[in-house]
């Protein structure tokens, strides 16, 4: 058995923690990313925009539906396992993981068997034509359990500040056993409903894993009953990050979904597009945030404010610098990215450069909502998430019947924008902590750099857009860390990576 590595009394041992976690979440995201992307192209090609969107609907709305039916109970593990680890009570750590798993799993399988039987209502409201649409909802109202017990379980591992499980089946593992799986069921059957079973299955093979993992690393730690009121607490503590956790999820797509009420199946399809490629940069600022939220839950309960204090703008900085050359490639190419998707894609890039302005606040912003969790604030969390969702409604309502795709992507952006500076302001509040501070000055030269290589080689190669997109993000993402390494780095920094250097040439 190995336990991620104990908050260190000198605060190094967080921040080598951190790094090594850090370059396992760069190889997962890469993977994760790749991965989704070949799913979406091999659903695009395959069943064309129209079945492309069904299939992005139905899926989607499974994986949001679940952040509410596991009942916040993968926070509420994760941020029950920090604290006792960092305490030393290994006896109370397995039996309220347990119980997680039952709560998250029962009202899982009962929002999905409700699901499956109301199914013809689910597609009237998500206006998909039954013949496009059949049997999509009811394979992907199969996969909530599933989705649900994933998550409790590496949530618990995560809580250990293991990270590697969530990398292998989370980031790498089910994206990549759907493409799999979707190539394989694809041969049989061209069908929107195969690319949900496909989807409902890649998620039973990962609560599998995940249940293995946890068990792996906790199976010697003694079972004792759990002391009086602490399931209250734990339950107490979820209650409010289960619809939060929902609202957090139906702010990436109710936009999408008021779309599908004033446009065309095919509009459908390019924006959903749009927004995979806009939420293609978030994919980094959420691994970074699953990897500190136990750092937070355990620093927080032990006081160390001064040292969650650095480590929050050391991570933030860390993201902002990581997203750069993806923003950068994204805005300067965005016809070229979404024609991956197929030619007919193409139209979605004036709503992609809007989703991307709303993205770059949640960036900046670091991870907040995280932080907000686990020092326990769950319900200014959830009174947050409800008033964005309000206001995405709002506008969306508003602009959609007006400017179609275009104003789907201006409710989706001015509500990240909002949402992620309301939690901003709390964490200030109520912690005494911010994201910022001099050292972010450094990386304004590695981003004129990689800006202007950027555009030069596109200029050259604007012929193809499949040379142009790979010649232009990595000639530029070459000259943004050439420069960042030279100019972007901190005195800390530098000192960190020679005493790596230097240990890595003793062995």
């Amino acid at each position: 058995m190995e336990v991620g590595r104990k908050t260190g009394d000198d605060g190094s041992s967080d921040y080598l923690s951190i790094l090594s976690g850090t370059s396992q979440n760069i190889v997962g995201i890469v993977i994760a990313a790749i991965a989704t992307l070949g799913a979406n192209v091999i659903m695009g090609r395959v069943l064309g925009p129209s079945g492309f969107g069904v299939v992005t609907l139905v899926t989607q709305a499974a994986f949001v539906a679940s952040f509410a039916t596991r009942a916040g109970m993968d926070m509420a593990v994760l941020r029950n396992v920090a604290v006792e680890v960092g305490v030393s009570r290994w006896d109370n750590i397995r039996t309220p993981v347990a119980r997680a798993a039952v709560i998250a799993v029962g009202i899982s399988t009962l929002v999905g068997f409700v699901s499956f039987v109301a199914a013809a209502a689910v597609r009237n409201l998500f206006s998909i034509h039954d013949e496009l649409g059949r049997w999509a909802v009811e394979f992907a109202a199969l996969g909530l359990p599933f989705l649900a017990l994933a998550n409790v379980w590496l949530s618990a591992t995560r809580g250990l500040k293991i990270m590697r499980y969530t990398l292998y089946f989370f980031w790498a593992g089910q994206p990549l056993g759907w493409v799999v799986l979707m190539v394989i069921g694809f041969r049989w059957s061209e069908t929107t409903w195969m690319g949900a079973a496909t989807y409902s299955l890649s998620w039973a093979i990962a609560s599998a894993a995940a249940y293995w993992a946890w068990k792996r690393e906790s199976h010697t730690w003694p079972v004792t009953p759990m002391a009086r009121g602490a399931l209250g607490r734990l339950v107490r503590f979820a209650g409010p990050r289960a619809p939060a956790a929902l609202f957090s999820q139906l702010l990436f797509w109710t936009d999408l979904f008021v779309l599908t009420r004033f446009a065309s199946e095919s509009e459908i399809g390019v924006y959903s597009a749009a927004l995979r490629g806009g939420q293609m940069i978030v994919l980094f600022i959420t691994s970074v945030s699953l990897m500190f939220s136990p750092f937070v839950a355990d620093l927080h309960n032990r006081g160390e404010i001064r040292r969650l204090d650095g480590l929050f703008k050391t991570l933030t900085r860390w993201t902002v610098a990581a997203t750069i050359p993806v923003l950068l490639l994204l805005a300067i190419e965005p016809g070229s990215a979404l024609k991956v998707f197929g030619p007919d894609f193409a139209g979605g890039q004036t709503a992609l450069l809007i989703l991307l302005a709303g993205q770059v606040v949640n960036i900046a912003t670091g991870s907040v909502g995280f932080i907000l969790i686990m020092v326990g604030r769950t319900g200014w969390d959830l009174v947050v998430y409800a008033g964005s969702l309000i206001m995405n409604l709002g506008i969306a309502f508003w602009l959609c019947p007006r400017y179609g795709m275009e104003g789907a992507a201006i409710a989706n952006a001015a509500t990240f924008a909002t949402s992620t500076w309301a939690r901003l302001m709390l964490v200030r509040h109520f912690v005494g902590i911010q994201p910022y501070d001099r050292n972010y000055l450094k990386l304004i030269v590695p981003t004129l750099v990689a800006a202007v290589v950027m555009f030069a080689v596109h200029r050259v190669t604007a012929g193809s857009w499949a040379v142009d997109l790979v010649a232009t993000g990595s000639l530029g993402a070459l000259a943004y860390g050439l420069t960042y390494l030279w100019l972007g780095l901190t005195e800390a920094e530098r000192r960190g990576i020679a005493g790596l250097r230097a240990r890595l040439a003793a062995r």
